[in-house]
């Protein structure tokens, strides 16, 4: 963290060319990027302001506000200030000329009134969704990024380690998460995670002890226990920490904007034998799923094994979820964001390819007592797979 850090100017080079070859096999003559984690990947900075990348030429970066920083930290050539919306017809025809009739637009997460006054206000006469081409070039991870992982999964590391020596029976879910936050906090984590998603909410930690982890809705939308809000029944819950019960925390941490997302189980003393088995049933399932981690692969492929280990070790029924309520993923990319394509989901015909980051995550539910599960993020390389976090691949027991 900090404002020596930049992201290399031949790293925006590189991303705007393939931006511009997948623009240029769709028909596309242009995009427009407004939202800010793919500004910031592509200029190099998340100022306020707008992008414009032609099919072929050198984009244009038009800042509203702070042009010198934006100067400062984009790799790009062309960085301009812009003081109204109203501008940016003149700057991107002095720019490349005539606007193309086909132009593309982050139209996952644009709003439809924003687009429809950007579109008017443009003229486009066919406007294309072009977030598609930009998952397609975010999913593939440079040297340079995931040096960024390594140092954000070192980060991890370090606080997991802490949350080992400092988590006791009679704190409070809430009480144990601020801690493991500020400590967190305190050596580089921003905290402030990207989710792409409208209907989602970035969350730092979810800390389900004993019967908090074994609610309905455990694995999609943690709902910890006692004291939790109905406006947000999420992370933490005002339910004290006990010995001897299973503690599942998934903590993401992110520095530098490139995001860890990690499960493992915590018990303090010694644990019932009941929930020790299923926590290394999950540290089975995930060696099942890494075994297949591969190019070529498809990611409907991960979840199938997942499912079949999962069953040959007799947690059909828990497993991702009580019945009724089962979930239809095991992870999903991050990157930038907390939450990338590929999501790893039943059914998913994508295949895996050199480069991608995944956050696997296979889990499971026993209703009313308990989840059990674990979480790693790895690089997929040409014969396989690399292992990105730092975290012991063990079950976590404090004395």
């Amino acid at each position: 963290m900090g404002t020596s850090f930049y992201v290399p100017a031949d790293e925006i080079h590189h991303r705007t060319q393939g931006l511009q070859k997948k623009m240029q096999a769709s028909g596309m003559g242009g995009v427009l990027i407004v939202q800010p984690v793919d500004l910031f990947y592509f200029s190099g900075t998340a100022q306020s302001g707008f992008l414009y990348i032609p099919a072929a030429g050198e984009p244009l970066l038009m800042i509203k506000k702070d042009i010198g920083r934006a100067k400062r930290e984009s790799g790009l050539g062309q960085v301009v200030q812009i003081s109204s919306i109203k501008e940016l017809p003149d700057m991107m025809r002095q720019h490349t000329g005539p606007l193309p009739d086909v132009m593309g637009f982050e139209l996952d997460v644009m709003p439809v009134a924003y687009f429809t006054k950007l579109r008017r206000l443009l003229g486009v006469e066919n406007p294309v969704d072009a977030s598609p081409l930009i998952f397609e070039l975010r999913m593939i991870k440079s040297p340079w990024e995931i040096q960024q992982m390594d140092r954000t999964a070192d980060l991890s590391r370090r606080t997991f380690e802490y949350m080992a020596t400092a988590i006791r029976p009679g704190l409070t879910e809430m009480e144990f998460a601020g801690m493991a936050e500020a400590f967190s906090r305190k050596h580089g984590n921003s905290a402030m995670l990207r989710i792409r998603d409208f209907l989602a909410e970035g969350y730092a930690w979810h800390f389900l002890s004993g019967k908090s982890g074994g609610m309905i809705g455990a694995l999609d939308s943690p709902a910890s226990g006692e004291g939790t809000s109905a406006a947000f029944p999420c992370g933490a819950g005002n339910k004290r920490l006990e010995a001897g019960e299973p503690i599942m925390i998934d903590f993401a941490s992110v520095m530098n904007g490139y995001h860890m997302d990690e499960t493992r189980m915590f018990f303090v003393g010694e644990p019932p034998e009941k929930a020790m088995a299923a926590c290394e049933a999950a540290l089975s399932i995930q060696d099942a799923v890494l075994a297949e981690v591969r190019p070529g692969v498809t990611v409907g492929r991960l979840f199938d094994v997942s499912v079949a280990k999962a069953e040959s070790l007799g947690y059909a029924e828990v497993y991702l979820g009580p019945p009724g309520n089962k979930v239809t993923f095991i992870g999903h990319g991050i990157g930038l964001e907390l939450v990338e394509p590929p999501i790893i989901a039943k059914g998913r015909d994508i295949p895996l390819a050199v480069g991608m980051t995944l956050a696997l995550e296979p889990k499971m539910v026993f209703e009313g007592e308990f989840s059990a599960g674990v979480e790693d993020v790895v690089q997929v390389t040409e014969t396989g797979f690399r292992r990105i976090t730092r975290i012991p691949e063990r079950i976590l027991v404090c004395r």
